[in-house]
């Protein structure tokens, strides 16, 4: 196994090669610290030392489970796998009027462009930043250029979630997938890939043969990890398999393959317990902390729904546990003690439908 030689094992190696030399010859050396040989000897072993560190870096660079944004780029490209580019958020605009398509208008930092009309005075916004922070504000809109009759602009609803660029270990897991789940023809793998290549789309769940032979189901969450808007379900579907002609061969679903495209679902749950608390605390106190706690454990949950082994094991769920809960609230400051647990009303854990993520519902200290 390779091993990095630093500069001290380098200047004893060669200080020894000199003592053995001289010794060969008859004659005695000194190379001790500060001495003329060990002087002479250290800036070749200190740049010796640094050519070695360069070694690992080559060698790290080289394989794709340790190589670094740029070096993985290039790997990946010999297999046709390129970085997903950051998106452009699709949000809605509500209007007094009808406004011209390419309307521009901006809120705060941020301008948006409306596209497409959904309804009378709804329209499509695009954010012209791409990323995900198209996602964030809502609010008045101001017109950009003057346009006659308006006075009311609201940016309201995400329709598609921008993303940002992919990450660097999305990105090496992706590429790892490409090799060692091959994607081909309209399988499982094939789907999957390229649905989650789709703007906005955060996981999916591919059922084959769902209703038949030929007919395949794709359950979709979005990259916010909340169940997609009916526009984002619908441009999926239009791109997979339009609902006119379906099976067709008209979108990027094989010939014959007839695809339903559906959101993911939301499974509200109430959670009710009883606290102890630290001197001079209380629920008011700890409200906020236990809140953003079950968020944080059900946001995990919904990051990992499609990662669930539903190929292998259909049936197989994410399962809300009162134990994951309360270890979660033991962890917030003010608390130190919890009993009582109950979801939903119930003191067990609770199994989610296969196309479910959690949905937190009512939070109370009883």
């Amino acid at each position: 196994m390779y091993e990095i030689q630093t500069y001290g094992t380098i200047l004893n190696r060669m200080t020894a090669a000199v003592t053995a030399w001289a010794a060969q010859n008859g004659q005695q050396v000194d190379t001790r610290e500060g001495s003329l040989i060990r002087t002479a000897l250290a800036p070749a072993a200190y740049e010796l030392a640094q050519i070695y560190i360069e070694l690992q870096r080559v060698l790290d660079e080289s394989f794709a489970d340790t190589a670094s944004w740029d070096y993985l780029v290039r790997r990946a490209a010999e297999r046709g796998v390129v970085p997903y580019p950051a998106t452009n958020a699709i949000r809605q605009g509500e209007f007094n009027m009808d406004v011209p398509i390419g309307s521009r208008f901006s809120l705060n930092l941020l301008n948006y462009v409306a596209i497409a009309k959904i309804s009378d005075g709804v329209f499509e916004m695009r954010c012209e930043t791409p990323g995900s922070v198209g996602n964030l504000e809502s609010g008045r809109l101001i017109p950009i250029q003057y346009i006659q009759g308006l006075t009311r602009a609201q940016l309201t609803d995400v329709l598609i979630p921008g993303e940002d660029m992919e990450g660097l270990e999305h990105f090496r897991k992706r590429y790892f997938d490409s090799i060692f789940k091959e994607a081909f023809g309209g399988n499982i793998a094939d789907y999957y890939n390229k649905v989650t290549a789709m703007q906005g789309v955060g996981g999916c769940k591919v059922y084959p043969v769902w209703q038949g032979p030929g007919t395949v189901k794709v359950v979709v969450i979005d990259s916010e990890w909340e169940a997609p808007t009916g526009v984002m379900t619908d441009a999926i579907q239009t791109a997979l398999d339009p609902t006119v002609n379906q099976g067709a061969g008209l979108g990027l679903a094989p010939i014959g393959h007839t695809v339903t495209v559906a959101p993911v679902t939301g499974t509200q749950i109430d959670i009710s317990f009883t606290l102890t608390y630290q001197s001079g605390y209380a629920w008011a106190d700890v409200q906020d902390d236990v809140n953003a706690a079950i968020d944080a454990y059900f946001l995990q949950m919904a990051q990992g729904w499609d990662q669930v082994d539903w190929i292998n094991t259909p049936t197989a769920t994410l399962i809300v546990r009162v134990s994951q809960i309360e270890t979660r609230i033991l962890d917030v400051a003010g608390v130190i003690d919890i009993t009582g647990t109950a979801l939903n009303g119930g003191a067990a854990n609770v199994a989610l439908d296969a196309d479910a993520i959690p949905v937190k519902g009512s939070v109370a200290d009883v």
